[in-house]
């Protein structure tokens, strides 16, 4: 909130909104729950339009089971021969990293990994935005979904420029139901009301908000004028998402999933929220997802394991563990891999889904074992680079891997040379 000359207080700002006025902060993180995109005819939107995925996988990956042992073209490895049949789609970046990201234990690193903000969770942090919101800035209003913010349990890697963490949807049930169930009328008619009722809401804060403008310093006038930009953004978006309460959404030839409540089915669990991403790419739902593939403090049903995950990630080199933890990944790395495919099949105006989806793959931890950030496991997939290799960037002085957000951004159509930590507006190994 703002500070004021003299304190003000944060009801007299809300003062008059009513006792919705409360609900205020969960507009900004709203998104999984409507759509929020300018209502047009399909003749206004891109055939083939660009998409971009990110998936983070929060206890990291043995590097060397991933790594080859040099540079150049792709090897099989342990894990990347998992992804055999799409190395041609595959780039497999090492030496990179965020800067700063001791925090406040050692998994504070995923809080950031999509923003690239320092010390997380240490005294003073405050998250920034996350590249997804970025993106979802530029082309969310394309779609009925803006972005989607998803999860195999509830960790959520999207921020908004506030730095307020946005809560993920880990249900798959429920996020069919979103995507592709019709709302009947009254259901129509309730979310029109919600949604102008928000509209008023923003209003009378934005009318509250303007009238301190005068209590206010030069620095705190232009947090005010970043205030209002984002109120009247955001009541551009409740405006343009009356017109898609009305409209049909898609109509896909698959059942509503059911959920899979055991959690040790963590391997089923990934692979069904994959199949949700690939409806969701394939129906034009939305441009921009996010997953968050969480880890166990127990063994997962998979063959083999008998060890907690979590425990085996802090293998400490212990050959047994590691040989647990490598059934583990292998299987999370085929299950990527299934995905992969089944987007690589689907055709589009003569061209495929994964070739216009550019998918970011990783961890916020380069060694698990020692809750290390740096060295960070990366592959990119898909969006129409030339891939089928392995970039070495230095292991000692790591390149940001903010540089290849950067990148990521201007291909969805976002005019930006910086975005976080970047040094550059790049980063070798990434060509079209």
């Amino acid at each position: 909130m703002l500070i004021p000359s003299a304190p003000v207080p944060r009801r007299q700002l809300l003062r008059g909104a009513g006792k919705l006025a409360i609900a205020l902060p969960l507009f900004e993180a709203m998104g999984p729950s409507i759509g929020r995109q300018v209502l047009a005819g399909d003749a206004a939107s891109p055939r083939s339009p660009k998409r971009f995925v990110a998936i983070c996988a929060g206890l990291g990956f043995h590097g060397p089971h991933l790594f080859p042992a040099d540079a150049g073209g792709l090897t099989a490895t342990p894990y990347l021969a998992k992804l055999a049949d799409n190395w041609d789609r595959l780039t497999l970046f090492s030496g990179l990293s965020h800067p700063e990201q001791q925090g406040n234990n050692g998994h504070a690193s995923g809080l950031t990994f999509l923003t690239s903000a320092q010390r997380p969770g240490l005294a003073g942090f405050r998250n920034t935005i996350s590249l997804d919101q970025l993106i979802a800035s530029r082309v969310g209003l394309q779609t009925r979904f803006p972005y989607l913010t998803l999860s195999t349990s509830s960790q959520a890697l999207s921020w908004t420029a506030g730095g307020v963490p946005i809560p993920a949807v880990s249900s798959p049930a429920k996020l069919f139901k979103a995507l592709f169930t019709q709302s009947n009328q009254d259901e129509q008619t309730d979310e029109v009301a919600k949604l102008r009722r928000g509209r008023s809401i923003l209003d009378t804060v934005g009318g509250r908000a303007k009238e301190f403008e005068r209590q206010l310093g030069s620095q705190d006038r232009r947090k005010l004028d970043e205030y209002l930009s984002s109120l009247r953004e955001l009541e551009d978006r409740l405006i343009q998402s009356e017109a898609w309460v009305r409209r049909p959404k898609p109509v896909v030839d698959v059942p509503m999933p059911d959920d899979i409540h055991d959690k040790l089915l963590a391997i089923e669990r990934q692979s069904l929220m994959y199949d949700m991403i690939a409806l969701a790419l394939q129906t034009d739902s939305t441009r921009t997802i996010t997953l968050s593939l969480s880890g166990l403090n127990a063994a997962p049903k998979i063959p083999g394991v008998q060890s907690d995950w979590h425990g085996l990630s802090h293998h400490g080199k212990d050959p047994q563990k590691i040989q647990e933890l490598k059934r583990i990944e292998e299987a999370e790395f085929a299950a990527f891999d299934r995905f992969l495919t089944k987007l690589r099949r689907i055709d589009e105006q003569g061209t495929t889904v994964l070739d216009k989806t550019a998918i970011l793959f990783g961890s916020n931890l380069g060694n698990a074992s020692a809750h290390d950030w740096h060295n960070l496991p990366i592959l990119l997939a898909g969006g129409g680079f030339r891939h089928g290799r392995y970039v070495a960037h230095d292991r000692d002085d790591n390149t940001p891997l903010a540089n290849l957000f950067v990148a990521m951004a201007q291909r969805m159509g976002v005019e930006t040379d910086q975005f976080g930590s970047s040094t550059a507006a790049g980063i070798r190994g990434l060509d079209a």
